[in-house]
């Protein structure tokens, strides 16, 4: 292996689409691994934890959760802060959106008036909060911490892009139009050229 090789599952979303751009934005070639459904059965007890994504290095043992890999490449290639202070709050918004994907994760294997219910209920009160938090952290912008894009930026984006497509079930793609920090944040990612031109071959 003479490059890095990153497995997720071969859909543009969540951890997985987080890491990718962070080593495209980071200028990084690096092989690709799309896991299809069927596949995965077979490849989860050799993943470290067994999740993904996993990602590995020349020289390395594959290692694994988006945080610790974000963290890694933003340290390797100027994208998170140096100052710990600094790179602490970063990481601390960054288990901020694991914690979103906690709430949200279970309803994935609802159905019905089960998963309507529990959607709504998310919709009222748990991701305005959540909003909410994330907005009083954020400065003037237009990134988390700043003038420069950042692997927590990269990851506040995917967490509202989810949302905002408006393919979340019972949950309103407007839930976040009245956090403008927050949309300040996705929008400013969005328009990175960067991510434009990932965006544009996936």
């Amino acid at each position: 292996m003479t490059k890095p090789k990153l497995m997720y599952f071969d859909a543009p979303v969540s951890r997985g689409e987080e890491c990718r751009l962070a080593l495209h934005v980071a200028g990084v070639e690096f092989e690709d691994v799309r896991v299809k459904p069927d596949q995965w059965p077979s490849l989860k007890a050799t993943t470290p934890y067994g999740s993904m994504p996993v990602l590995e290095i020349p020289g390395h043992p594959p290692f694994a959760h988006s945080n610790a890999i974000l963290v890694l490449i933003g340290r390797k290639h100027g994208l998170h802060p140096k100052d710990d202070f600094e790179a602490a709050r970063h990481e601390g918004m960054m288990a901020y959106v694991e914690e979103l994907r906690g709430h949200v994760g279970p309803t994935l294997r609802m159905s019905g008036e089960e998963k309507q219910k529990a959607r709504e209920a998310l919709a009222a009160t748990y991701l305005p909060q959540w909003a909410a938090n994330v907005e009083k952290n954020l400065g003037d912008g237009p990134f988390f911490g700043g003038a420069q894009l950042n692997v927590v930026d990269l990851k506040l984006h995917m967490a509202v892009r989810w949302f905002i497509g408006g393919k979340v079930d019972f949950i309103p793609a407007t839930i976040f139009d009245g956090y403008p920090k927050l949309m300040r944040v996705y929008e400013a990612v969005r328009d990175d050229a960067r991510v434009k031109s990932w965006n544009a071959k996936s």
